[in-house]
């Protein structure tokens, strides 16, 4: 069974890629390589002994899009490729209009009635939920971030084309924080410039590729007045990508656009986090309180249940797991 992974190089959909190599699936993956790197094909070609299909190509480009379609016939599409920075978001909204919406629109203007497709979702679009944990009966309210706009808009063009095409199989995953890196230690975060995500700027401060972590804010209503968030290990996430896909090939979905929340279930402050970070490393990292960020909610952390329920699925890391793969992938870079 051939499926398209796209943005098959960036952090999650390379560990996706790897885990459905693994599970025995043909992949075939695009990358416009605009916050990946080359280098992440051969990693995923050692780690899983496999030689899975590259396509550098950009999906807003209608032309590409079709030929590629055209070149393959993809039983499923597992699609990741999309900008995904909160803080850039809001400086920059027009980006990620055109490109995370524009994408998706080519891809299913290209796709047959028939497929398995599983879109990468965000807890952003809840906005700041009224209460916690987050449930996927919540409202959606208005998105704090033009990046969690996106993902809402998007959600409602996949609702919308299942309703017009009963044979196209969706299941939208809205997942709360990724880190971590494999355990191989060969494929983890790897950001283009300065990290706009907590974890790999921890450890590039740890490393000393950075001086000074900065958090952003103190002053919100939790215990220690940072913000809170589900942090869930990148191989759990790469995994119910793959649990997903199955449970749909299977024919066990009860209607064919699903939506599910993918974390934890348990929320952690960020100074929780460096602290933890601190203790299962053993290092220290050196940091300041700055201002707040805009875009960020104060607290989201999910509820898993439906996913547990209906797909069987839940995860088997712990965020110290995550924490400790982090460092060693950090320490890994700086050998290479």
């Amino acid at each position: 069974m051939q499926i398209l992974v796209t943005g098959g190089l960036g952090y999650i959909g390379s560990h996706t890629t790897v885990e459905l190599l693994q599970k025995g699936f043909d992949v075939v993956i695009v990358d416009d390589l605009s916050n990946s790197k080359l280098n992440v094909f051969d990693k995923i070609k050692e780690i899983t002994g496999k030689n899975p299909k590259l396509e550098i190509i950009d999906l807003k480009d209608k032309i590409e899009v079709e030929k590629l379609f055209r070149d393959f016939n993809f039983d499923g599409i597992i699609h990741f490729a999309a900008h995904k920075s909160v803080n850039e978001s809001v400086n920059f909204p027009e980006k990620y209009f055109k490109n995370n919406i524009g994408a998706l629109e080519n891809l299913l203007e290209n796709i047959d009635e028939e497929m398995y497709f599983i879109f990468s979702s965000s807890c952003t679009v809840y906005g700041q939920a009224d209460r916690m944990p987050i449930t996927e009966t919540l409202p959606i309210k208005k998105s704090e971030s033009p990046y969690g706009e996106t993902k809402q808009i998007c959600e409602g063009i996949l609702k919308n084309f299942c309703e017009a095409n009963p044979l196209f199989n969706n299941i939208t995953l809205r997942y709360f924080n990724p880190i971590g890196a494999h355990k191989s230690g060969m494929i983890g975060e790897l950001p283009l410039g300065k990290p706009e995500n907590l974890v790999p700027f921890l450890t590039q401060t740890a490393i000393g590729k950075r001086e000074q972590l900065v958090v952003f804010g103190d002053d919100y209503n939790t215990s220690d007045g940072t913000c809170i968030r589900d942090y869930i290990h990148i191989e759990d996430l790469a995994n119910v990508h793959v649990s997903c896909l199955e449970y749909l090939i299977q024919k066990k979905n009860k209607a064919n656009y699903e939506f599910y929340n993918v974390g934890t279930g348990k929320g952690l402050s960020v100074l929780e986090l460096i602290n933890l970070f601190e203790k299962v490393n053993n290092v220290k990292i050196n940091y300041r309180i700055g201002e707040r960020r805009k875009g960020d909610v104060v607290i989201a952390f999910a509820d898993v249940s439906k996913i547990l329920k209906n797909v069987g699925w839940e995860c088997k890391f712990s965020v110290e797991d995550a924490l400790k793969s982090s460092w060693i992938w950090e320490k890994n870079l700086k050998n290479e």
